[in-house]
């Protein structure tokens, strides 16, 4: 067994190669300041059929995202979601030093509860006047939007934000409309109308999950591989008089899944975007986009089925706890691939992350394949070594040294304490799933119990000779053993190098200022429309002087609890100089489909996109 275990093992990178690779980083580690007057926990309040698992039922809610709230030029605000005091938090990310006090979102006038606690905020412009709105999700409530009215230049603080209802529901002090408990959000224009929508992403299905004088009322999983009865999703179109729910946008069999991560991306060239769902508990999918203005709808589409490739590897067919997701281009070829974060513990839960490979050889090819509903994708996490790090959740993809190749960042770790629980969720993992829906069949999770909680957060950098990736988080100081959820990039002082905040879950959030001074040079763009806000869904596609391309897009937000900032960032390589051959592409404010050509510098550049684009 031991001669079989070392002559079937995938090779990792030696100590020297992962030394070599480090040098081409290099981050500081920043602390970001918190608002004072809280009271701090460390553990939720539960409805009493959730008590014995009260540290399950609390391990999510840390989340964290970079944007340039105060109209400063730059994406050098926070908005961090802190389960330590159940409040959704602004502050100045570490560089600006306190360029205004740190304060909480503060949901009244708007109906408030003490079973209500902020998950995660996305940054956007929802009313579309040229300032950065905040859409705070909770579990406990609908979300809600905080219209940003601060005076352009001048310091933010709790007024400068108006709360204002995703779902209209009834006026009041107490909180009295639907009890969502959302776990993921993301901002795309996925109509084709040129105005953004959201979808929100709910975990358990409505019902009293943080409310201690209840006792029931509530539900698990009822499959931990196929679950079907969660909170599921739901999608928001964009009006002139607001925001409008709509039914029927995800297919039957897929709405009803316990939702923790969502991306898009337009995948097929038709700027129309994609959703891939990561679903806990099995039902994770990719979403064809069939949309049309004023109608929302996307159908299934699946790798095709192979006997030579284990189905829980197969995309639309896995099993696999489905926890983040994001998309890149990995290979250089074009196309967006896809990660996908799983549970991968040794000697707890072994799933496997998914390197979903785009096996297309044009945009046109895989739009042929998806009205067929066939998506050729191969997970290739094992041969690029990234199968296996912990129990994930949010992933970001990102060139970091700025050398053409994206580095991929994920937060891992569950519960953090002194008893092991792997035995007993072991025995749950095994057992009948007309069980496990019923909480008192779970094992103990409480305060002082430990999943995974040691677990440090991944940095993964591709070796260029190899070809495989390497994790250089403990070598750069950035993977401290403490379980993390959400990650933000942005360039946030302007210096053209990628940095990174962290939301830990029951720990203080981290900012990591990268300082390398081995990076290449970048493209960085800002694109608006003639009203100020994001071109959302906006795609860059750069030629490289060695004839090899980088596209990127303009992410609306998206993943698990981490959010970009809206700018577009691209690593070059060193000693590129330009200009280089760039082609935007972007839907205007009437839905029609743009394309331009452009020869860009090396450095920071701001485009309004209306009919054309117009350097500003």
């Amino acid at each position: 067994m031991v001669g079989t275990f070392y002559g079937v093992r995938l090779p990792e990178s030696s100590a020297s190669e992962v030394d070599a690779l480090a040098k081409n980083f290099a981050f500081e580690p920043m602390s970001i300041s918190m608002p004072a007057g809280f009271e701090k926990q460390e553990v939720r309040k539960v409805n009493k059929a959730f008590k014995h698992i009260d540290a399950w039922i609390s391990s999510v809610g840390a989340g964290i995202a970079l944007n340039d709230l105060d109209r400063d030029g730059l994406p050098n605000d926070l908005c961090v979601s802190d389960p330590r005091i159940d409040q959704a938090v602004v502050t100045p990310a570490p560089t600006r030093g306190d360029a205004y006090a740190a304060f909480a979102l503060d949901p009244a006038p708007l109906g408030v509860s003490t079973t209500m606690a902020p998950m995660g905020c996305v940054p956007g412009d929802y009313n579309e006047d040229g300032a950065m709105d905040l859409l705070v999700y909770y579990w406990g409530r609908t979300p809600v939007i905080f219209e940003n009215e601060g005076a352009e230049g001048a310091p933010l603080t709790a007024d400068s934000f108006r709360p204002t209802e995703l779902l209209p529901g009834k006026p009041g002090a107490k909180y009295t409309g639907p009890l969502w408990n959302s776990n993921t959000a993301a901002v795309a224009d996925f109509d084709g109308d040129g105005h953004d929508d959201i979808y929100i992403g709910n975990y358990f299905p409505d019902s009293p999950v943080l409310d201690p004088s209840k006792d029931g009322g509530v539900t698990m999983n009822d499959s931990l591989s196929q679950a079907r009865n969660g909170g599921g999703g739901h999608f928001f179109r964009w009006t002139p008089d607001g925001y409008e729910k709509t039914d029927d946008a995800i297919p039957q069999g897929l709405d009803k899944g316990w939702s923790l991560g969502a991306s898009a991306a337009d995948l097929d060239g038709d700027r129309l975007p994609e959703v891939y769902l990561a679903h806990d508990f099995g039902t994770s999918a990719l979403l064809h986009n069939v949309s049309r203005p004023g109608e929302i709808r996307f159908r299934e589409v699946k790798a095709e089925h192979s006997g030579t490739v284990p189905k829980s590897k197969e995309l639309g067919r896995s099993s696999f706890k489905g926890m983040g997701v994001d998309f890149g281009d990995l290979n250089h070829d074009g196309l967006y691939d896809m990660f996908v974060s799983n549970i991968t513990t040794s000697f707890g839960i072994q799933e496997s992350n998914f390197a979903f490979v785009n096996r297309a050889d044009s945009k046109a090819e895989l739009r042929g394949s998806f009205l067929e509903g066939e998506a050729p994708y191969e997970d290739e996490s094992a041969p690029l070594g990234l199968a296996w790090s912990g129990w994930g959740w949010d992933v970001k993809m990102g060139d970091f040294d700025n050398d053409g190749n994206l580095e991929i960042t994920q937060a891992l770790g569950f519960v953090k304490g002194k008893h092991n629980r792997w035995p007993q969720l072991q025995e749950l993992a095994t057992a009948n799933d007309a069980l496990v829906a019923n909480p008192q069949w779970w094992p103990n999770v409480e305060v002082g119990d430990d999943l995974a909680g040691s677990q440090r957060m991944r940095f993964f950098a591709k070796d260029q000779e190899s070809g495989r990736y390497a994790n250089l988080s403990q070598e750069l100081g950035i993977g401290e053993p403490v379980p993390t959820r959400g990650i933000a990039t942005a360039d946030v002082d302007g210096d053209g190098r990628l940095d990174m905040a962290v939301a830990r879950q029951w720990d203080e959030p981290a900012f990591f200022r990268n300082v390398s001074e081995n990076a290449g040079s970048s493209l960085q763009l800002t694109l608006t429309h003639p009203d100020g806000a994001p071109v959302v869904g906006a795609e860059v596609c750069v030629e490289l002087p060695d004839g090899t391309m980088r596209v990127a897009r303009l992410d609306g937000g998206g993943g698990h609890s981490g959010k970009r900032s809206t700018d577009v960032h691209i690593g070059l390589g060193k000693g590129v100089q330009g200009p280089l051959p760039t082609v935007l592409t972007w839907r205007d404010r009437n839905g029609d489909v743009h394309e331009q050509k452009l020869r860009l510098e090396p450095g920071r550049h701001g485009f309004e996109l209306g009919t054309q684009a117009k350097e500003k």
